[in-house]
């Protein structure tokens, strides 16, 4: 008899399940939780298992599950943990609709995170176009602009031909702009003005949602050929390049109307987040419910490819060990499974063994009290 200090006495059974009742019967058992079965494939791998595409469904059902809550821990929605009423593991009619209830709830997900993205991009896009035109302003009327102007007009800038002078003006990582400023220098010996500001906010990055400073810069230079290079080296430093007018009128009615576009994606991106947590809340009830069932399923299908299947493939056999006071009470289970799903060829039997026996303590009123 087991004690505190004693293991209860275990007994080696050999069970028999018929095929349409294995499924319940297991289930049945994982909750009674007095069995261990022993791995009669061993020499089999995973993939040559009776039950893998199973296990593998429920895989699937993991990811999207794991996908989930990734995307709830993103939007700070915690999942309540489930202490009453935990449910069973389902049936076999109920999968597929368990399946489909996470397809769709997945589906949902992803095309909102794409739009959202999609909505964060156009905002930061809008949100550096104005921060540019802002910064901007005051280059255009420095000294030193106007100078180089002038001697572009006149033939006299180092050396190149008369004409106008050009500006490509865009956003750039704060990080880089030292060996932005550098690289300009050598690829045009010096023929070109760097001015840039810095933004003082730091900006989101709509995929990842890192926080980054950027700088807004504009530079002047003379001629087709360095106006290549130069956007082939803006293009090597992931600067995002904008339209910036030359005509001091055509920039201030540019920049209404950027920061008209502003307001009206922000209350677009404010009222789709919040159809987004609501979303996401109503999935967010459901979703722990659905993990412990598919948890019990994964596990029932994986012990199942424990079991040998006899010549005829009309029984599952296994073997475990049984608590010998549980004996009738396993084998009541057994038989009840097999009533609720219409089979009566599920049975066990008592082994003679000498292996070593393991050992299981039964919880007593002390390891309650511990627990509670």
């Amino acid at each position: 008899m087991g004690s505190m200090f004693r293991s209860e006495k275990m007994t080696l059974c050999q069970i028999f399940l018929a095929p349409e009742a294995a499924y319940n019967n297991m289930a049945d058992l994982g909750e009674l939780g007095c069995v261990q079965f022993r791995d009669l494939n061993h020499d089999v791998t995973n993939y040559q298992r009776k039950f893998v595409n199973e296990v593998r469904r429920c895989d699937e059902m993991e990811r999207q599950i794991r996908y989930i809550t990734r995307e709830l821990e993103m939007e700070d929605i915690k999942l309540k943990d489930v202490y009453d009423d935990i449910p069973g593991a389902p049936n076999p009619r109920e999968v597929s609709e368990l399946e489909a209830q996470l397809e769709k709830a997945e589906c949902e997900i992803r095309e909102m995170s794409e739009n959202n993205v999609n909505l964060k991009s156009n905002l930061l896009e809008l949100t550096e176009l104005c921060k540019v035109l802002e910064k901007t302003q005051t280059f255009f009327t420095e000294q030193t602009v106007i100078d180089m102007e002038e001697h572009a007009n006149s033939g006299t800038f180092t050396g190149e031909q008369r004409g106008h002078l050009g500006f490509i003006a865009g956003v750039l990582s704060r990080q880089r702009v030292y060996a932005f400023e550098r690289m300009l220098w050598r690829i045009s010996r010096g023929n070109m003005l760097v001015k840039h500001a810095d933004i003082e906010e730091p900006l989101q990055d709509p995929r990842t949602g890192i926080m980054t400073y950027r700088t807004a810069f504009v530079v002047f230079y003379q001629g087709e050929q360095l106006n290549a290079r130069i956007r082939k080296v803006c293009t090597g430093f992931h600067a995002s390049l904008y339209p910036c007018p030359n005509v001091h009128h055509e920039r201030d009615d540019m920049l209404r109307g950027v920061r008209t576009r502003l307001e009206d994606l922000k209350l677009v991106l404010k009222r789709t987040q919040d159809q987004r947590n609501c979303i996401l809340a109503a999935i967010a009830k459901n979703l722990p419910i659905w993990s412990i069932k598919i948890t019990k399923m994964k596990a029932i299908y994986h012990t199942l490819n424990y079991f040998n299947i006899d010549v005829t493939s009309k029984c599952l056999i296994g073997e475990g060990w049984v608590p010998t006071l549980d004996l009738e009470l396993v084998q009541q289970t057994i038989a009840n499974g097999s009533a609720t799903a219409g089979s009566t060829s599920s049975f066990l039997t008592i082994l003679q063994t000498k292996k070593v026996l393991p050992a299981i303590t039964a919880p007593i009123n002390l390891h309650v009290d511990f627990k509670l």
